[in-house]
Formats: C-alpha cells, sequence, structure tokens
C-alpha cells in the first residue's frame, strides 16, 4: 500500500497541467490516449487541441470523411491509429447513440483499442480499477521490484498486468494509473533517471543493487528490413501532377503519395528509366532531375525506407489531373510532406 499512496501523493503535487486531465468525458480521454500512444506529450498536444476544437463531439468525428481525418492526423505516424479512431467514432454514434461504452469489457471491444486504452478509459471516466500497463509502468515496476523478464514477452506482459493490478488504489484507480504514468515520465526516465529526489528510492531494488540500467528487460528486437523507395515527381506544361490514394493494407492506407518503383537498392538515373514500370507509366519525352541530391532514410519500427525523388518534366500525362496548386490538401505521410515543403519552397 506505501508504493500506491506515495505514488498518489507524489502525483496530486506535480500532475502535469494538460486539457484531457481537467475533463472526465470518455470521447476526450480516448482521443488523448490513442494520440499518446507512440507519441511524446509535448507532440501530441497540438493535435489534441486542434482535433478537439474540429470535432468537438464524437458526432463531429463521424461524419467526418476518412481523408479529413488522415489530413489532421499528418505528422503523428501510426495512421492506424486514426483510421481507427474514426471507425469507432462512426460505429459509436451510429450504433451506440453517441453513449460512449462505460465498463472495460465494452470498451475494449472498440476497434483500435487495446488493454492499455480501455484501462485507462475505464479508471478515468468511470472509475472501474482496471490498471493501465504502458512503457512507462513496465520501466517503474520492473525497477522498484527488480523484476528481469522480459517485458516483451508473452510471460512478462502477463506478470506486469497481474502486478499492476495487485497495487491499483480501488478507491481512486484513475489517479494512480495517471501517477504511475506520469512518474515513469518525469522521475523514473529511461535515461538518467532522477534517483535522487524520487520518494520511492529508499526501497527500490533496481537502485539497490545498482541495475537500473538493466532494467527493464526487452527480447531482441525484430530484425528491421530495408527498402528502397523511388518516388515520381511528375510536373507537366499545365502545372499538374499525379498523386494517388494508397488503398493496399499497410502503415498508409488512406494517405496519397506519388507513384513510386521499388528497388532492391538505390539506383541512378539510368537504372529508373530501364526498370520496366517507368517505361510503363512514361510514353512522352521527359526530363528528369534527382532531387534530394543525398539518399532520405525515413525510420519506422519494422523498416527503414531509402528514398529518393525524382522530378520527370513532361508535357502531358494522362494520369496528371491534379493541380499542383492544391497539393497541399491532401493527407500524406511525413515522408512526402516534408519533400513538399522543401520542393514547393523552392519551386516558388
Amino acid at each position: 500500500m506505501k508504493f500506491s499512496n506515495t505514488l498518489i501523493y507524489w502525483y496530486l503535487q506535480n500532475d502535469r497541467d494538460l486539457p484531457w486531465r481537467k475533463t472526465k468525458n470518455p470521447y476526450f480521454i480516448w482521443l488523448s490516449e490513442i494520440m499518446l500512444q507512440q507519441t511524446r506529450v509535448a507532440q501530441g498536444l497540438a493535435y489534441y487541441l486542434k482535433f478537439t476544437e474540429t470535432f468537438s463531439t464524437v458526432f463531429d468525428l463521424a461524419k467526418a470523411d476518412e481523408s479529413t481525418v488522415l489530413k489532421m492526423w499528418q505528422g503523428l505516424g501510426y495512421y492506424s491509429r486514426a483510421r481507427n479512431l474514426h471507425f469507432s467514432a462512426k460505429h459509436i454514434a451510429n450504433e451506440l447513440n453517441g453513449e460512449f461504452p462505460k465498463t472495460y469489457s465494452e470498451i475494449i471491444k472498440l476497434k483500435g483499442i487495446g488493454d492499455y486504452t480501455a484501462s485507462a478509459i475505464a479508471s478515468i471516466c468511470f472509475n472501474e480499477p482496471t490498471a493501465v500497463v504502458d512503457g512507462n509502468v513496465y520501466r517503474v515496476l520492473s525497477r522498484y521490484f527488480g523484476i528481469h523478464t522480459p517485458i516483451n514477452s508473452s510471460a512478462g506482459i502477463k506478470e506486469f498486468k497481474t502486478l499492476a493490478q495487485s497495487l491499483i488504489d480501488p478507491s481512486q484507480p484513475g489517479n494512480f494509473n495517471q501517477a504511475i504514468m506520469d512518474f515513469g515520465a518525469l522521475l523514473c526516465k529511461p535515461q538518467n533517471p532522477l534517483c535522487d529526489t524520487c520518494p520511492l528510492s529508499d526501497s527500490c531494488v533496481a537502485l539497490e543493487k545498482k541495475i537500473i540500467k538493466e532494467l527493464p528487460v526487452k527480447e531482441k528486437k525484430i530484425k528491421v528490413r530495408k527498402r528502397f523507395f523511388n518516388y515520381l515527381v511528375i510536373k507537366t506544361e499545365n502545372n499538374t501532377t499525379f498523386i494517388e490514394e494508397r488503398t493496399s493494407k499497410g502503415i498508409w492506407q488512406g494517405m496519397y503519395q506519388f507513384p513510386f518503383i521499388e528497388t532492391n537498392s538505390n539506383i541512378d538515373q539510368k537504372g529508373l528509366i530501364n526498370t520496366v514500370e517507368f517505361k510503363k507509366l512514361f510514353i512522352n519525352e521527359t526530363t528528369i532531375s534527382l532531387f534530394n541530391k543525398k539518399v532520405i532514410v525515413h525510420k519506422l519500427s519494422h523498416q527503414h525506407i531509402y528514398t529518393q525523388f525524382w522530378v520527370i518534366k513532361t508535357e502531358k500525362h494522362q494520369f496528371a489531373t491534379t493541380s499542383w496548386k492544391k497539393i497541399k490538401q491532401f493527407p500524406v505521410p511525413v515522408l512526402i510532406a516534408n519533400f513538399l515543403e522543401e520542393y514547393l519552397q523552392k519551386s516558388n
């Protein structure tokens, strides 16, 4: 009980002034929790404010088209979060009459919601004692109790959830969950934790045994795949281009992109022209230039994308029906957004 009481006391003295802390509205809590997955608070805050201003109710979000939602999400990454958020908003608005589910067992049925998010919403909004376990919680618990079970193993996931559940204060589960997450983010940090000012330092196993840097333990990472993309940025004499929606399943589904040719390694202009895909796409005469002289490496969790942007100038093209003046209206991955920022700046 000392662990829980100490954490909550610390939290009540040090909780961060964040907009989603000032409400129990499950719609707003849900938005914040989805946005903060894989995202730092400093980055997610601006998106949260923009979303809640544009979509002030679940009905507003449900009515929006997916392209608008993805455009608003642009830059946050992990776009499946936005697609699932939109899907679940439509379900809540249309099937549940706008009434957000009130229990963990019902909340977790929503698309895109797992144990962590369901626990957070159920505890903060509906006072249900369901413990959250995220990266911050893994770190705090593994260090304080000296646990070496890998946090990304089946055994570890079960062990830490059981432990967190045994520690939660049933009288104030929302405060406990937010306390342990903030504690991990602000004090028990991954690098250089603030052990000197930690209220739990006198009973922390990792500090006593000098194994802070060893915990938490993670099993070996999945091998990162290397991919090589050659984006074909068309510019016709009528100032049009070809941009298309990515319909295939994957990280950028529903986003827009220039046509691209994937190769086994980086290629030069001659190699590009000799590909079957290039010959199929371009019949008329073209002028080709490589925009980025240095290959751009876009790093995702399981793949690194080595990218070249080729500007293709041609008199006309059958698929180039989008005006360059409208190009910024489309939701695009941050990789393409960064290119467009630089390219349009240089073109003006």
